[in-house]
C-alpha cells in the first residue's frame, strides 16, 4: 500500500478510537512508528509532542499534520489532518443529534459519569508516556541509568513553579517560552 494510503488507515484508527484528547492519540503514534519504520522515532515523537504542545492548535492535529507532512508532503499532511479528524466529527454529529433527544434521561447521565474516570485514566496513562519518553533515555545501568536528570530535574522544577503561590498566575505562554529556551541551553 502506498503511504498515502496507510496515513489515512492509521490517522482515522487513531482518531476514532483516541478518547479524551491529542494525548491519547500517544500509543497509535508509538505503534504507528513501530510498524511503519522510517516514519518517525521514539525521539522525533518526543520532540513532536514537546513542539505540538507549545504551537497552537490541538496536539493531534498538530501531530497528525506533522507526520503526514513528513511522510507524504502537503497531500500527506492534509490527509492525515483530515483521517484524524473525520471520525470525530461523524462521531460528535450523530452524538448530538440522540443527546439533544435524550439528554435528561437517568441512563444518558449514568453513563457520562461512569466515563469521566476512563478518560481521565487515558489522559493520565498518555502524560505517563510523554514523561517516561523526556525522563528515561534507554541507556545506563538499572532504573537509576537510565533516567535523564536534568530532564527530571528540570520537570520538577516547572512543576513546582506552575502550582507556587508566587508564580502560579503567570500565563502558560510565559512557562512554555522559557521552558523552550532553558531546554535549548541544557539539551
Amino acid at each position: 500500500m502506498t503511504d498515502l494510503l496507510w496515513l489515512i488507515i492509521e490517522f482515522f484508527k487513531a482518531g476514532l478510537f483516541a478518547i479524551g484528547g491529542g494525548l491519547a492519540t500517544l500509543p497509535f503514534l508509538t505503534r504507528m512508528g513501530e510498524a511503519h519504520t522510517g516514519w518517525f522515532t521514539t525521539e522525533m515523537l518526543a520532540n513532536m509532542v514537546a513542539v505540538s504542545e507549545s504551537t497552537p492548535g490541538p496536539l493531534g492535529v498538530n501531530m497528525a499534520t506533522y507526520v503526514g507532512y513528513t511522510v507524504a508532503g502537503i497531500p500527506g499532511a492534509i490527509l492525515a489532518t483530515l483521517s484524524l479528524v473525520a471520525p470525530s466529527v461523524a462521531i460528535i454529529m450523530l452524538i448530538f443529534r440522540i443527546l439533544q433527544k435524550y439528554m435528561e434521561h437517568p441512563m444518558v447521565k449514568t453513563v457520562f459519569y461512569y466515563l469521566r474516570p476512563a478518560v481521565t485514566g487515558l489522559i493520565a496513562a498518555a502524560g505517563f508516556s510523554v514523561l517516561r519518553m523526556a525522563v528515561l533515555t534507554g541507556g545506563g545501568e538499572g532504573i537509576l541509568g537510565t533516567i535523564d536528570w536534568k530532564a527530571l530535574v528540570f520537570y520538577g522544577v516547572i512543576l513546582f513553579l506552575t502550582q507556587w503561590k508566587k508564580t502560579k498566575s503567570f500565563h502558560p505562554i510565559a512557562f512554555i517560552g522559557c521552558g523552550a529556551v532553558i531546554g535549548l541551553l541544557l539539551f
